[in-house]
């Protein structure tokens, strides 16, 4: 049995879709849906009124990172360009070829281990973006931006470079008005403060608040949603959940409340979340903006190469790429995406930092 006779770009893609409709979707896609180009001009990365992003230079012709299955690292370059790669090497493929019958359950161990391999790729991959989306939606000092360490370089792509955004869609709560001050905090009153700055700013009337799984217990805790919650109820109200704390702001201001919990081991394998404590991020209801990808060297020299085996994954622009090595004799598997959103509605956002 030879290796690319049952590994390939396309058995890859096939698996990972399959894969995939059994995850938990990242809010970040439904929110930024993914676009092509096949190139990513500066020209089609935009923030509000259709102002380009800041992007920092770098190079195109950085070697990929080989990956192994206990480290991570990622390469990019001006264009927010990754590429990891994992190598079958020749010991695996000596196993395979051992092994006659595909159907023999120590083949399929085998099999299975390198598909993975390169399910860990992907999964990284499409970690990438949702990062990103994050990153803009729950902004550390009021300025959406996108900040990407690997390989001790920083890279930093700016959407607010006149603070424009934070003057007008942000403000950090301090004091008694923090939310994790449960006893006098005034949540909905905020809610509505920030509804009323996007109506200024953009005419929209946002409609939607993303929190975390903590910034919502803190809402559950909340005096004042406390007694709100009391005062609509025919009777005694001992115990405050997530329901009636969605039922409350739903009532009062129109928002739906999504509580955000997936999470992403970093380049140092330390666990985080995607949106982070002490944000609530009011949204309105549609897309707020694209997930553009570009056209990677994989996908526009691989294909044409009779010694790779090239497949774009779905609706991103994922690319995988197969391909055999000699001397010494392995087989080669690279994910890599050009990748950055564009942000055309966030002025119709705005963004608490609320503890």
């Amino acid at each position: 049995m030879k290796i690319r006779e049952i590994f390939s770009a396309t058995a890859i893609a096939i698996r990972h879709t399959a894969a995939a409709s059994n995850k938990q979707a990242y809010l970040g896609k439904g929110l930024f849906p993914p676009q092509k180009k096949m190139g990513l001009d500066l020209k089609w990365i935009k923030t509000s009124k259709g102002i380009p992003v800041s992007l920092a230079p770098s190079n195109f012709d950085a070697k990929s990172t080989l990956r192994s299955r206990s480290g991570f690292k990622m390469d990019e370059t001006e264009m927010a360009f990754f590429r990891e790669s994992y190598v079958v090497k020749e010991a695996d493929e000596q196993e395979i070829m051992r092994v006659q019958d595909s159907a023999d359950p120590y083949a399929k161990e085998v099999i299975e281990r390198i598909y993975d391999d390169a399910e860990n790729l992907i999964a990284g991959a499409e970690v990438v973006p949702e990062r990103m989306i994050m990153q803009l939606l729950a902004a550390s000092d009021g300025s959406p931006k996108i900040s990407i360490q690997a390989n001790d370089t920083t890279y930093a792509y700016n959407y607010d470079p006149n603070s424009t955004y934070k003057k007008n869609n942000f403000v950090e709560l301090s004091g008694t008005s923090k939310w994790s001050d449960t006893t006098n905090a005034d949540p909905l009153a905020d809610v509505e403060t920030a509804q009323g700055a996007v109506e200024d700013v953009a005419g929209e009337t946002p409609s939607i608040m993303i929190v975390s799984k903590k910034t919502m217990n803190y809402l559950k805790k909340n005096a004042k949603i406390k007694a709100a919650v009391v005062s609509k109820s025919d009777s005694p109200i001992v115990f405050i959940n997530e329901k009636k704390v969605k039922a409350l702001f739903s009532e009062e201001l129109g928002v739906s409340i999504i509580v955000y919990k997936k999470k992403f081991k970093d380049d140092s394998g330390t666990v985080n979340q995607f949106y982070p404590d002490g944000f609530a991020t009011l949204i309105p209801e549609g897309t707020l903006g694209n997930t553009w990808y570009g056209c990677t060297p994989e996908e526009r020299t691989g294909m044409a190469s009779a010694d790779a085996d090239v497949k774009v994954l779905g609706d991103t622009g994922i690319t995988v790429m197969v391909t055999t090595t000699h001397d010494p004799e392995q087989t080669k598997t690279t994910v890599s995406e050009i990748v950055l959103p564009s942000f055309e509605r966030m002025d119709e956002t705005y963004q608490i930092k609320c503890y």
